[in-house]
């Protein structure tokens, strides 16, 4: 109660005394100022954050440890990009791995191809099988022996690729069976074309490989050999072994191929222009090759120098040449792509084989002589260059001179034998070798329109200057070919190529005992010029099947290709071709 009476009394003395200033008058007064008023602010001393405490007991500070757990924000936030218009694209086609192709027609032809691959760890690796069959078992006008072909020829391929290297095997076999129907017409009588066996089978076995490497000198090396053999016991082995290096130089890079090919077989039957067959004959050709080259690139023009240093030993004689070739190419941009100038002289020592010579002319005799060919040049000089972007154009002229070049003749008409197969009546050809010296010309004409319509015209003018003065045998002057193909639409196709082949020259022959060839009794042969058209209709039903209808030979013209031996006339094919996955 007192503090309560004590507050009571002081708020009303407060009272008292405001109230009696508010009556009070104090009066006014003047005040002189004598100097302005100026302030100033004193410094004020700041606390220290951390102040120096004096005393006897000090406590130290604990650390502390702390870490941020991170939590992810997930953002919904996507910016807008500005878009191109995409362009509309063709949906790809489906590629399938393995494919098959028959057809039949007349003449009983007949065609068979099978293909397939497969790719294991991501492309790394591939496997390849291939299997083509062509045959025909229809009889020829004007020949009483059968004409029948066939050719079957398997392929078997694996690649493994690396990251710096890659490698590759392939298997080859192959089965011809050809016959040497061309006899000369009126010659023989009945029995004794009755008793004449004119069947010829080849086979081949071969086996290659090869390695690549992308860094280092030592860029690649290819192995092949092969056996090639016939039904009369000929027999010839073939090894070639490739390499190439390259060394980089200031402004150029020197590159140099290595390569040794050997050849050689046996013929156990002698020359048809012996009446008499003697022993079995061997051959053999050793070629060791070094060709170094330096290529020069500048903007406008482009110079590779080099040459073929050649060591060439026949070894059944211990025979043994060197040669020395050129190997000079060079081309000038004339006028950006509309015209480019190119030229060159190269030479080389070419082996032959067996195997070429069938390849050929599968109507050789199992009698010939093999041996290299030497083509000591052959300078050219051409232009070539695009006139439109889809129209170009090449054109080239030449001066070649070779020795040994190899060529047909047919066999002189040996009744004098008794050969175990019969090609030893004017209805098979030997190889006679001459040096030649040939002028050509050559013109081709290039248009490929939107890959829809593509068309590839040429044509090719050869003068031949032999040594012996004998014609060419069986090379034409003039030639040239028409390859088109349009795709109509989706679904249609078509393809055309035609041939033209120029007169060419052979002769026939009568062997006699006693007598040298030269003297045989003979009688100059002209083989009429011949053209030949084949056409083909493709219809595309899917993605998987297609059927063709194809026409070869369509003006019907039973010419000669070689002496005495015609083709068929006009020939239909019907088929069809399927692609799979497999």
């Amino acid at each position: 109660m007192k503090k309560y009476l004590l507050a009571v009394i002081g708020c009303l003395f407060f009272l008292s005394s405001s109230m009696a200033q508010e009556d009070e008058n104090i009066g006014t007064e003047t005040v002189t100022v004598v100097k302005s008023y100026s302030p100033t602010v004193s410094d004020a001393f700041k606390i220290n954050a951390v102040p120096v405490v004096n005393d006897s007991v000090v406590q130290q500070k604990k650390e502390i440890e702390y870490s941020i757990f991170s939590v992810p924000v997930a953002s919904t936030f996507s910016p807008e990009k500005g878009k191109a218009t995409p362009v509309q694209k063709k949906k790809p086609e489906k590629l399938f791995n393995s494919s098959v192709r028959a057809a039949l027609g007349n003449f009983n032809n007949a065609i068979f191809d099978f293909h397939t691959s497969r790719d294991f760890d991501r492309g790394d690796k591939r496997f390849a099988l291939a299997l083509n069959h062509l045959s025909s078992r229809g009889n020829i006008d004007s020949t009483p022996l059968d004409a029948d072909f066939y050719d079957t020829d398997f392929n078997g391929s694996y690649l493994q690729k690396q990251r710096d290297w890659e490698w590759y095997a392939k298997l080859g076999l192959q089965h011809k069976l050809y016959n040497w129907y061309g006899l000369p017409e009126g010659v023989f009588d009945e029995t004794t074309i009755a008793g004449i066996d004119e069947k010829q089978n080849y086979y081949k076995a071969q086996l290659s490989g090869g390695i690549t490497l992308e860094d280092g000198v030592f860029k690649n090396a290819e192995l092949l050999y092969r056996r090639f053999w016939d039904a009369v016991e000929s027999a010839e082995n073939r090894f070639v072994l490739n390499s190439n290096i390259e060394v980089p130089l200031t402004d150029a890079v020197l590159d140099v191929d290595a390569k040794l090919d050997y050849v050689g077989g046996s013929f156990p039957n002698a020359s048809l222009n012996s009446t008499i067959n003697s022993p079995m004959t061997d051959y053999g050709q050793l070629q060791f090759a070094l060709s170094p080259s330096v290529e020069i690139l500048r903007e406008d023009w482009v110079l590779q120098l080099g040459a073929h240093l050649v060591y060439g030993l026949e070894t059944e004689n211990s025979d043994s040449n060197f040669y020395i070739y050129p190997s000079v190419n060079a081309s000038y941009r004339i006028s950006e792509e509309y015209a480019i100038a190119y030229g060159g002289i190269e030479g080389t020592l070419r082996q032959n084989s067996y195997y070429d010579f069938v390849g050929e002319n599968p109507y050789v005799s199992p009698t010939l002589t093999v041996e290299p060919t030497d083509e000591q040049y052959n300078a050219f000089f051409g232009l070539r260059g695009q006139l439109l972007p889809f129209l170009s154009y090449n054109l080239k002229a030449s001066y070649a001179a070779e020795n040994r070049r190899p060529l047909y003749i047919l066999n002189p008409i040996n009744t004098f034998r008794t050969d175990e197969k019969g090609y030893n009546f004017g209805n098979s050809f030997q190889v006679f070798y001459d040096d030649i010296r040939t002028i050509g010309f050559f013109a081709e004409l290039n248009i490929d329109v939107n890959r829809s319509f593509s068309m590839r015209i040429n044509g090719e003018f050869n003068d031949y200057n032999t040594e012996t003065d004998n014609p060419a045998w069986n090379l034409p002057e003039l030639q040239g070919s028409l390859f088109l193909d349009y795709q109509i639409n989706d679904q249609w196709s078509i393809g055309a190529n035609l041939f033209y082949v120029g007169e060419r020259e052979d002769f026939s022959s009568v062997a006699l005992e006693d007598t040298d060839p030269v003297d045989f009794p003979a009688t100059l042969l002209s083989l009429d010029s011949y053209f030949d058209a084949n056409l083909q209709l493709g219809y595309k039903m899917n993605r998987q099947l297609s059927l063709f209808v194809r026409g070869n030979n369509l003006a019907n013209n039973q010419y000669e290709r070689w002496a005495n031996f015609r083709v068929q006339g006009f020939q239909l094919l019907a088929g069809l071709t399927y692609k799979f996955d497999m």
